[in-house]
């Protein structure tokens, strides 16, 4: 990743910016919403190496303002969510899309549908994913 940072300086125009936005393995909540509020239902268990990965990406930014290619200017975190009408269908979507990043023990899967199908009839299910963004200005190391 650190030759793709350098490469990204040497094509970037002078001042130019970089921004890293990704999600932040962090047990991430799962929750059903509706109108009259949220509840947690439990969290997802991180997968060993997507979270190895998100170390290796802080390590190459932080390796790439090391070699003063890029100065951090701002961080921040934030939630982002991903809505399901059903714990059916979060779970067809989980399976297919995110079974690599994360998993959800069969327990939590049983107590998020009672908590679905017990909730007002407008309710969904969530995961509340936490995302980093990050912006970087090029600098020309010296």
């Amino acid at each position: 990743m650190v030759h793709a940072l350098n490469e990204i300086h040497r094509v970037l125009v002078n001042r130019g910016s970089l921004i890293d936005l990704r999600p932040v393995l962090d047990r991430w909540p799962i929750e059903v919403t509706s109108n009259s509020g949220n509840h947690e239902v439990g969290r997802v268990t991180d997968l060993p190496e997507p979270v190895v990965d998100d170390g290796a990406a802080d390590q190459a930014m932080a390796e790439a303002e090391q070699h003063g290619w890029f100065v951090r200017e701002r961080q921040d975190v934030f939630p982002f969510f991903y809505y399901w009408d059903t714990p059916k269908e979060m779970r067809e979507y989980i399976d297919k899309s995110w079974d690599d990043v994360i998993r959800i023990e069969d327990e939590l899967w049983s107590h998020l549908g009672t908590s679905w199908a017990t909730a007002n009839a407008d309710a969904r299910v969530r995961i509340r994913l936490k995302m980093m963004i990050t912006g970087l200005r090029k600098q020309n190391p010296s």
